[in-house]
Order: structure tokens, then C-alpha cells, then sequence
């Protein structure tokens, strides 16, 4: 039996020569620079701001627009824990929106009505997800937050390298864009580090400044002191390692063989699972990158989970939707059949392993195991 997990780190030498670089030149320069300078290249935007970790530049994006208590940010039901979690933490409010089935991203129509039913100042912006690497339709998307003038902030965490109409996701009409060069919460991340991308001036300034302490020195080509400092608003520790830069530049630099590979994986998923029993495929575009590969399960999904588990392949969720969260269950008073789209589509799903690494055979043993289970299925 194959022991296969659900994501691991693709590595090789040159992850470890850039660290090793720091290591030995800790003087040369900013890897943490050449990362940023490198992101906003690659994606075509004018600005890059690294930090930690995809979580702290959700909420350093969050502090550089001065999100305030009572605030509401819109987002799909259907997202990680993260996304509400730092709107709750300015004491605003995230709105919950369904998803459409087809692709699990948030459903526009509702989105759009809940703009509709909500026009208040406090309404600020929203945070979209793109599920598993795949965007909705960016242009009714955009237009949607232009008409009620609110920020969009792009969650695509797990879709770097993204193309929509063939333009890079990050460089497009967004107000900011968080992405990280992980695509994966799990156990086996090397990695956890987070970038904003902006076009705005105003919005990287800020973020810049607020990403550590908001400290600013004296110092300059004359001689002031390096020690003097002062603090001008609240801040964050929230800056990037050289280290994790380091990994990250390199992780970078594959990003469009990492995609390749994940497309390769994708078509013998779609083309071994798409007429099996009980196994429903979601609808790709041609630009979806495949950071995770979604099935859906006709019934008992835990069970079939377990099945996979007992036979080696590990999976997981995308996601648990949110207002089934103890959490956010109590604090709303949510009703459980209030997101149906959402529901349904959670009742099902099951993420199976991908990414870069796995070989063919372990791609074919997968199939091969769910193919058994499934004919078995009652």
C-alpha cells in the first residue's frame, strides 16, 4: 500500500542554494527586496509587499484601508477560516454570501443583491476567494464593486500564477491582491509566506509602513543615527524573513512548471474519474491552475474519505463553509439551510491529493483506489 499525503513542498537544490545564500552572504542584499521586486514582476503590478505569512497580509491589507468596529466585509460562505477571522478582529462584521455549484467561487447574483440590500457607508469592500485555483467572472466581478464603490480585495492564496481572459489575476482592477507561494494550510508547508500586490500608491505606502510597527528611523546618507526611531500609527509585526524570502523567490521561479505539472495531474484525474460511479468532476475553465482538485462524492463522503485513508491517500476540504463554524453559528444565529448552494456542495465535496511532486503512478494509484471504492459504493 502507498502512503500518499495530501500535499507536500516540491524542493530541490535551488530552494537550498538561495538560503544557503543568506546563510553565507547575510550582507548582500535583501532577499526579502529581490522577492518583492520578483512578485510584482511576475505578476505585473507596481507594488509588492511580503510579509509572513497569506493570514497577516489579509490583515495588513484590512489595517491599510482603516477597516473600523462596525464595518462589513462581504465574502463567500464558501472561504477559509482566515478571511472572516481577520474582519473580526477590527470588531467588523463579514457577510456571508452562497456560492454557485459549478465552480464553488461566490455567486454574483447574490453577491451583487446583497450590495443592493446593504447600500451603507459601513459597508467597505469584500474579499473574494478563488476556489482551488480558478477565478469567477472577474469582469462582472469588477463592475459589481466599481457600481457601489466598494474595495475588492482578491483572495488568491491558492491560485498564484492565475490568468483571467489571459492577463495575470494581481495586475488587473482590484484594489489589492493577497497572494502566497504555498497553496496549502496543511502540516507539510515548508513555507508559509504571504504578499499583497497593489497598483495603488496610497494602499502600498500604507501597508509598508504598518507591516512593522509602523517604526520610522532617522536615519540617512548623513550620518543620523540607525537607533533613533519613531512610531506613527498602530502597527504589526508582520515583515517576511530573509530565509522564508530566500525559499519563496525560488518557489516563485517555478511557479508556470509547477502549473504545468498540476495540468497534467488534473487531465488524468478528469480523464479516469469523469465516468466513474457515485464521482462528479466540477467544471474547469481552461485557465484553471489546480492548486487543489475537487470531487464530489453522490453520498457518505466522510465514509469514502476513510476508505481512501485506510488505503494510504490522505484528502481534504475547500471548505467547511462558515456558518457551520461553532463560531460563527452562535455569534449570528445562522441557520444551517440559510446557505443551501453551499451546503449541498460541502455535503459532497472531497479534495484529493495535488501537487507538483506526485509521480504518475501515484496519480494512477489514486484513481485506481477510488475507481475500487466506488464500484463498491452503496
Amino acid at each position: 500500500m502507498k502512503e500518499i499525503s495530501f500535499y507536500n513542498s516540491s524542493v530541490n537544490d535551488e530552494e537550498l542554494n538561495q538560503i544557503k545564500s543568506v546563510l553565507e552572504n547575510s550582507k548582500d542584499g535583501s532577499k526579502v527586496l529581490e522577492f518583492e521586486e520578483n512578485m510584482a514582476k511576475f505578476v505585473g503590478a507596481r507594488h509588492a509587499i511580503a510579509t509572513c505569512n497569506s493570514t497577516s497580509a489579509i490583515h495588513l491589507a484590512l489595517s491599510s484601508i482603516k477597516l473600523k468596529r462596525g464595518d462589513k466585509i462581504l465574502m463567500s460562505v464558501n472561504s477559509f477560516v482566515n478571511i472572516p477571522e481577520v474582519v473580526r478582529h477590527f470588531d467588523a462584521e463579514p457577510i456571508f454570501i452562497d456560492i454557485n455549484n459549478e465552480d464553488m467561487n461566490i455567486d454574483l447574483n447574490k453577491f451583487e443583491k446583497a450590495l443592493e440590500e446593504n447600500n451603507s457607508k459601513k459597508l467597505r469592500g469584500a474579499i473574494i476567494s478563488f476556489i482551488a485555483g480558478q477565478t469567477p467572472d472577474l469582469d462582472r466581478l469588477y463592475d459589481i464593486c466599481e457600481k457601489y464603490g466598494i474595495i475588492l480585495i482578491e483572495d488568491a492564496t491558492s491560485a498564484l500564477g492565475v490568468t483571467f481572459n489571459d492577463e495575470t489575476v494581481g495586475s488587473l482592477r482590484a484594489d489589492m491582491t493577497i497572494f502566497s507561494t504555498n497553496p496549502s494550510n496543511g502540516k507539510h508547508a515548508l513555507s508559509r509566506s504571504g504578499v499583497i500586490v497593489t497598483n495603488n500608491e496610497e494602499i502600498a505606502s500604507r501597508a509598508r509602513l504598518l507591516r512593522t510597527h509602523a517604526i520610522t528611523t532617522t536615519y540617512d546618507d548623513y550620518g543620523n543615527l540607525d537607533y533613533i526611531y519613531d512610531v506613527v500609527d498602530i502597527g504589526h509585526k508582520y515583515d517576511m524573513s530573509e530565509l522564508d524570502a530566500a525559499f519563496s523567490l525560488a518557489q516563485l521561479q517555478k511557479t508556470n512548471k509547477f502549473i504545468k505539472r498540476r495540468k497534467e495531474i488534473a487531465k488524468i484525474y478528469k480523464d479516469r474519474l469523469s465516468d466513474v460511479k457515485h464521482i462528479t468532476i466540477p467544471k474547469a475553465k481552461d485557465e484553471h491552475i489546480f492548486t487543489h482538485f475537487i470531487i464530489k462524492i453522490s453520498r457518505n463522503r466522510d465514509a469514502f474519505a476513510r476508505a481512501l485513508k485506510e488505503k494510504g491517500i490522505a484528502t481534504g476540504l475547500h471548505y467547511i463553509p462558515l456558518h457551520l463554524l461553532s463560531y460563527y453559528k452562535n455569534k449570528y444565529s445562522i441557520k444551517i439551510t440559510e446557505f443551501p448552494a453551499a451546503l449541498t456542495s460541502y455535503q459532497q465535496i472531497l479534495s484529493i491529493p495535488m501537487y507538483p511532486s506526485l509521480t504518475d503512478d501515484e496519480v494512477n494509484y489514486i484513481c485506481d483506489t477510488i475507481i475500487e471504492i466506488a464500484s463498491e459504493w452503496i
